[in-house]
C-alpha cells in the first residue's frame, strides 16, 4: 500500500480509503468484518458523516480495539456552534472514541460557508473541539467549484473533499492549487455515484493524478475491497487502450450526466436541480433507496414542481435535458 501525507494535517494515510456511505445496507457484523479486511490490506483512512444514517454507529462497533490503527473523519451539515458542537459529541459517541482525526464541514453553499464563519457559526465549535482535543484537523466537503475555490482562501481549512472522476474534472485546476497550499485533497464520487461501471478504470485514472492525497470510493463487500486494491496498487501509465475507453465514458455519459456545476440555477420555481440528480444517483445506483428518499424528502421544493420553462437548459453548459430528466426523477421518487 502506498502512503501520503495529507496535506497540513501531517496525517499519513493510505491511497486508498474507505468511503462510509454503502455499509448503511449492511450491519454491524458486516461492517466489523470489512474493516478487518481493511486492516489487513494497509487501508487506515476511514471516512463518514453525520447524514450516514447508522454509519457512524457501524463504525464505532466495528473499531472497538483497532480505533487506534486508523485515520478516522466524518462531517457534518451543521452550520451554526451549537449545532456543530452537538454533533462532534454524537460522532464521539457513535464512534466509539475520544478523538476523531478529520472533522469536516460538510457540502455548504457559498453562502452556508459564509455562515459556518461567521460569528455564533460552526467553525468557533470546530476550533474550540481542536483545542480540547477532540478533533484534530478540520476540512470541508464541497460539490461546486466556487465553494471549493472559497474553501481555498480559508487559512483554517486543511483538508478538500470533491468529486473527481473521469467525467467530473471540473476542479482540476483547483485540485492542482491544493498541492500548491498544502491543502490535502480527498476525492469523492470516483465513479460518478456509480454511473462509471469500470471501477478499475476509474480509479487508475484518479491515481495518476499526483496531487489527489487519497481516493475514497465506497465499498461494502469484499470482493470491492480487492478490485479497488488491485487498481490503485497498479501505478503503471495509463495506456492508449485505457485512454480510448476513457474518451468512450465520457462521450456516453457527458449528454446525460449531471456535473453538478450549478449554472443551471436558478431554477424558476426554486427546484434544487443538482441535489435532486444527485440524490436520485443514490437511488438508482447505491442500492440506498430508502437513504436516498429521505435526503429528497428534505428538499422544499420536489422535481414534480417543474413547470417545464427551459430556462435551466439554457444555462447548462452540458446541454443535458433537463426537463426529461427532471420528470423522470419526480417519477422516481413518486413527488
Amino acid at each position: 500500500m502506498e502512503y501520503r501525507i495529507l496535506g497540513k494535517t501531517g496525517l499519513r494515510i493510505s491511497r486508498l480509503g474507505f468511503g462510509g456511505i454503502p455499509i448503511q445496507r449492511i450491519d454491524a457484523e458486516g461492517t466489523k468484518a470489512l474493516i478487518a479486511q481493511l486492516y489487513d490490506a494497509g487501508i487506515n483512512y476511514i471516512d463518514t458523516a453525520r447524514g450516514y444514517t447508522v454509519s457512524e454507529q457501524y463504525l464505532g462497533y466495528a473499531l472497538e480495539g483497532i480505533r487506534d490503527k486508523f485515520i478516522l473523519a466524518t462531517k457534518s451539515m451543521a452550520r451554526t456552534r451549537d449545532a456543530m458542537a452537538k454533533d462532534i459529541d454524537i460522532s464521539l459517541s457513535n464512534l466509539k472514541t475520544d478523538y476523531i482525526d478529520l472533522y469536516q464541514v460538510h457540502n455548504p453553499t457559498v453562502a452556508q460557508l459564509d455562515q459556518v464563519i461567521a460569528e455564533g457559526g460552526a467553525l468557533e465549535a470546530l476550533l474550540e473541539a481542536r483545542k480540547a482535543g477532540k478533533i484534530g484537523h478540520i476540512g470541508l466537503t464541497a460539490h461546486s467549484v466556487e465553494v471549493f475555490e472559497k474553501a481555498l482562501e480559508q487559512s483554517w481549512v486543511e483538508t478538500i473533499m470533491f468529486p473527481y472522476n473521469i467525467v467530473e474534472n471540473q476542479g482540476e485546476e483547483l485540485i492542482a492549487r491544493c498541492a500548491q497550499k498544502n491543502v490535502g485533497f480527498i476525492v469523492m464520487k470516483p465513479l460518478a455515484g456509480g454511473a462509471i461501471e469500470d471501477a478499475s478504470l476509474a480509479l487508475r485514472y484518479i491515481c495518476s493524478n499526483p496531487d489527489v492525497s487519497v481516493v475514497i470510493p465506497g465499498m461494502a463487500e469484499a470482493k470491492e475491497l480487492e478490485d479497488n486494491l488491485a487498481a490503485v496498487n497498479n501505478d503503471a501509465p495509463l495506456t492508449a487502450q485505457e485512454l480510448e475507453q476513457m474518451d468512450r465514458i465520457r462521450k456516453t455519459l457527458g449528454t446525460q450526466f449531471c456535473r453538478r456545476c450549478n449554472y443551471c440555477a436558478p431554477c424558476t420555481v426554486g427546484i434544487a436541480i443538482p441535489s435532486v440528480f444527485l440524490f436520485e444517483g443514490y437511488l438508482e445506483r447505491y442500492g440506498l433507496q430508502g437513504w436516498a428518499k429521505d435526503r429528497y424528502a428534505t428538499l422544499s421544493v420536489k422535481a414534480s414542481a417543474c413547470i417545464e420553462c427551459g430556462a435551466c437548459e439554457e444555462r447548462c453548459p452540458y446541454h443535458l435535458p433537463i426537463r426529461q430528466m427532471i420528470k423522470r426523477a419526480a417519477e422516481g421518487f413518486g413527488e
